[in-house]
């Protein structure tokens, strides 16, 4: 980007304003001899939908993978309901009710919809709530019903999104980590994609996305957070982002 990058803010970010559900403490991690986050502290609180916003390369994804266990950190806590889950594996993570949509949808291409949606509930033990969970992706991606048999690698990229989406709801997850969800998508596709990300979360679903689409992320989140260059530049409710002049130049194109 031809924008100059936010300044990082030296302080310790502010008291959590609701109860978290999750936190970060310090996270430091490390690709080999590079570091790709510094320090990262955050909270999400219960019932919010928090967004994490930058450029390409800022360390988001990084944080997502961090959270669900596929990175562990060199430093620093991930804390979810107030207990400390950086140590355990990613499919612990899911079994303690974290669900993750990872950028680029990364389905089973040779299994159906169907059987995609069941990969998603490998770690359910409430079999007798498995096919009230089955209806609501369904209700809430009616396209899914219908192409329920068919492969997930004949579907359209919204298709597939709707599938990866669909996936982590059947985990039955209290917080929901969505990277890129509108990623490659049509506008009507997007604006669809985030009304059911607002319904699952009225539905009680915690959300943390990350985005490039700034503008849809901001005027879907309570707050936000900035990322550049693996820290945290600035963070504060989504609609003061929104008016800030330096968050316009740098991510709405203002």
């Amino acid at each position: 980007m031809s924008a100059q990058p936010l300044p990082v803010e030296p302080e310790s970010p502010p008291e959590p304003a609701v109860e978290p559900l999750l936190e970060l403490r310090g996270i430091d991690v490390y690709y080999g001899r590079v570091q790709a986050l510094r320090g990262i502290s955050l909270y999400v609180g219960k019932g919010e939908i928090v967004a994490l916003i930058g450029s390409n390369g800022a360390g988001k994804t990084t944080t997502l993978r961090t959270i669900s266990g596929l990175v562990r950190p060199a430093r620093g806590e991930v804390r979810f309901e107030d207990a400390p889950i950086h140590q355990l594996g990613a499919e612990q993570i899911a079994r303690l009710g974290i669900g993750h949509a990872p950028e680029g949808r990364r389905l089973f291409s040779r299994m159906t919809v169907r059987e995609n949606l069941e990969m998603g509930a490998f770690s359910r033990r409430d079999t007798r709530r498995l096919r009230e969970d089955y209806e609501r992706v369904y209700t809430l991606f009616p396209r899914l019903r219908e192409r329920r048999g068919q492969l997930a690698g004949s579907l359209s990229g919204g298709e597939q999104q709707m599938v990866a989406i669909g996936r982590a709801m059947m985990g039955h997850p209290r917080l929901m980590l969505l990277d890129e969800p509108s990623l490659g998508l049509s506008p009507i596709l997007v604006e669809a994609i985030y009304q059911v990300i607002r319904e699952i979360n009225a539905d009680g679903t915690t959300v943390l996305l990350i985005e490039q689409n700034a503008l849809m992320a901001l005027n879907t989140a309570r707050r936000a957070y900035v990322m550049e260059t693996g820290s945290i530049a600035t963070s504060g409710p989504a609609s003061e982002l929104l008016d800030s002049p330096e968050v316009q130049r740098a991510y709405l194109g203002m």
